[in-house]
Parts: C-alpha cells; structure tokens; sequence
C-alpha cells in the first residue's frame, strides 16, 4: 500500500512517536494535508461518535494514542491505563471497519510479553504467561487489541496489523518525572545532580535488568514501513536488536553528561521485567526495517535535544 494520495488519521499525532511518524509518512511521499492529526480536547476516542469522526474518509488509520509511562506511573494509574487504552483501541478498531477503512496499523507494546522469557523475545512467545505485573495492565489492554484486529480479520476481512515497539527514546521525549520512561529520567536526573553537585543519585531497583532501546526516527520509520509493505495477522517485532542493564545505562549517561557522583540503588523499588530484547529478523524479513541510529549516538542527540530545550522542560 503507497501511502501516497491516502488520507490518514494519525492519533498521537502531536505526541512523542506520531510527530516522528508524521514526518517520516510525509518522506515516504504522503500529503500533509491527507494527515490528520485529531488532538485530545476535540476528539476524546474513548467516545464512540469521536471514534466516528475521526475514522470518517479515512483510507489508513495508525493508532499510537494510549495512556502510559514509567513504572511509578503505571503503579499509580492502572485502571485508568487500561480503560483508556482498551477503549480507544477497541472503539476507533470498530470505527474503521464500519468506515471501510483500507488498513489500521496498530502499535503495540514490549509490555505485552509475559514477564520471564527466554532471551530474544520471538513472536511465538507472546502467549508463554503473564506480563510483569506493573506494566501489566498497559500490556494486556494493547494484547486486547490485537486479538481484536485478528478477529476482524477472520471475520470481516479487515486488514489491522499490529507493531510490538521497543521501549522508545530521543528528541522531545517526555522529561516529566511522572511520565518519563528511563532514557529520559536518568539524563534529567543525571543533570539536576550535577547541577547541585549531589555526591550520589539513588535510582530504583538493582539497576540489573535489562532493556532494548529504540531511536523515535528509527520507530516511525518501521510504522511507515509496515504500513505500505506488511499485512499479515502475526504481530511483529520492532527494535534495535540491543540489550543493555540499567546500571550500564545509568553509567553511560551520567559520564555523557558529565555527572561523576556515585549511583546507589534503591532495592526497596521494583525493577520491573528482568530482561528485555527482542528478535526483529521478522521485521527485517517481512518489511525490510533494521534500525541504524546506535545507543551511543542516539543518546548524544537526545541529550543534546535536552540541554538545548532544558529551560522549558525544566519549567513544566
């Protein structure tokens, strides 16, 4: 499917992941007056009639809104993450397929995985158990989804195709202590400390599990992708096929930023899922996506991005 000459609907369009997936469906030749990019005060999508409206001649639809973020933020908000999330999905899904829409691209989660699994995560295992507890109602509610999409399509030929993203990072991440995810809170932590030259920073956990990171850029490349090139019910894989601990990470961004205190762990904190990494030869095989930007110089241009806009971000 050329992107070309489609009119798509975009939610979480003006958010962290969809500006990036804008952009990048602009490159891959769609019109920016084709994309609409409804914004939460005009179109709340846990309202059927908003779901409606914004699915109405609409050719694509990529589904990025949801509500989440760091695991303080899950602990405290997991009913209304999965309310949310399970809502708006369901409700703009139903939407579409009512509209005739030609294809809906969800994104999906890491979360989504059980929590103990063998390392990297195939697509196959997306069934194995229970997510990690404090992600798992954000995990279950995008698993929702997807069974949705599969469902319609074996029933209604509806085409729903489904992107299991890594945890994300880069320019205009969200810095906020509460809804930041761990790329952005240890550079904005890291830099407060060196500010008030603190002797140490205490961070959550043990600092031993792993993650697998992915650039923004490189993300709303693979949506793009998948979207003109992927439509099959299996969900897919997106990462960078990188896995490093938080304690390597947390290292690496305090020297990047120039913070030389020491880092103590707050092991009364939960870690969260003990490792994460992905296979991605799917993604690679099915759409021909392979990130390119590396952790060293994807966190460069985040941390750049940040010390350039910190007057405001430290303000809000």
């Amino acid at each position: 499917m050329d992107v070309a000459g489609k009119r798509i609907l975009v939610t979480g369009g003006a958010g962290f992941l969809g500006a990036s997936v804008v952009k990048a469906l602009v490159r891959h030749g769609a019109n920016p007056d084709d994309i609409l990019v409804p914004r939460s005060r005009n179109l709340d999508l846990r309202v059927w009639d908003h779901c409606v409206a914004a699915v109405r001649k609409r050719d694509i639809v990529v589904h990025l809104a949801g509500k989440g973020g760091g695991i303080g933020f899950n602990q405290k908000y997991p009913g209304s993450i999965l309310y949310d999330t399970v809502t708006m999905g369901t409700g703009l899904m139903e939407a579409a397929r009512q509209a005739g829409v030609s294809k809906f691209v969800m994104i999906g989660t890491v979360c989504s995985y059980p929590k103990v699994l063998p390392v990297p995560f195939r697509e196959e295992d997306l069934w194995e158990g229970y997510p990690e507890p404090t992600n798992a109602p954000y995990g279950l509610s995008k698993k929702i989804v997807l069974v949705q999409g599969q469902a319609y399509r074996q029933e209604y030929g509806f085409n729903s195709i489904h992107l299991l993203m890594a945890n994300l990072y880069g320019p205009r991440d969200d810095f906020t202590p509460e809804r930041s995810h761990a790329i952005a809170a240890l550079i904005r932590k890291m830099d407060l400390a060196k500010e008030k030259r603190e002797k140490a920073v205490v961070l959550w956990g043990t600092g031993s599990p792993s993650r697998e990171f992915l650039y923004v850029d490189d993300a709303a490349e693979a949506v793009c992708l998948a979207t003109e090139r992927y439509d099959k019910a299996e969900p897919v894989n997106v990462g960078s096929g990188h896995e490093i601990t938080i304690a390597d990470l947390a290292t690496t961004i305090s020297k990047l930023i120039g913070y030389k205190g020491e880092v103590k762990w707050d092991k009364t904190k939960p870690d969260g899922q003990p490792r994460r990494s992905l296979d991605t030869s799917r993604a690679e095989r099915e759409f021909g996506f392979k990130a390119k930007v590396g952790l060293a110089e994807g966190l460069k241009e985040t941390i750049q991005w940040y010390l350039d806009n910190r007057a405001t971000i430290l303000a809000t």
